[in-house]
């Protein structure tokens, strides 16, 4: 049986020296901690944050993040299409999300602000109303991914398909614009 923890902040600690103990996080916050290629498969968090953590390469098979916050984190390598499904909802401020992987999930109206998105996949996953402010989404994959009602008008780097995506209602800025004809090989001056 799995152990409850609830509303408790977990701080300052290096989980490559002390184990992570796997259970259910209920409104708990991880403040400047260590989790990078820790195992926390079939742990859950619910309305947890994390805060200044790194939790890059973690293994997060089975794990379940119902609304949880990530702000100001590491999130390297991260394939969150393996954690579970179920109440998924998930919101990133200031993080660095690099290689990471978001294939075939429903992440409507999520938010990722002011990040880094270096080669993350999002092919197939259902983005509606989400928000990329001030992202960096430098080759990132957008293909067959519902992206309707986005906001990508302060975002840099993209490359999107519009014939390979659902984009309806999406948001650009004139500036932007050169990212959804990159395949036309047009040349597109200010």
């Amino acid at each position: 049986m799995s152990r409850i923890i609830e509303d408790k902040v977990i701080e300052n600690i290096d989980f490559s020296k002390e184990k992570f103990q796997i259970g259910e996080y209920d409104s708990c916050m991880f403040k400047n901690c260590n989790l990078s290629s820790v195992t926390m498969a079939t742990s859950s968090f619910i309305e947890c944050q994390f805060l200044e953590c790194d939790l890059s390469n973690a293994k997060i098979q089975n794990t379940s993040f119902k609304t949880v916050e990530f702000d100001a984190c590491k999130l390297m390598g991260l394939h969150f299409d393996e954690c579970n499904p179920f109440l998924l909802s998930l919101s990133f401020e200031n993080c660095t999300l690099n290689f990471s992987s978001f294939f075939g999930l429903n992440l409507k109206n999520s938010s990722f602000n002011s990040g880094e998105l270096i080669q993350v996949e999002f092919s197939e996953t259902n983005l509606n109303g989400s928000s990329f402010s001030s992202c960096n989404l430098q080759d990132a994959t957008f293909f067959n991914a519902n992206l309707e009602g986005c906001d990508f008008r302060t975002a840099t780097n993209y490359v999107i398909d519009p014939e390979k995506n659902k984009m309806k209602s999406a948001r650009f800025s004139s500036q932007g614009l050169a990212g959804l004809l990159v395949k036309h090989r047009l040349k597109i001056e200010n």
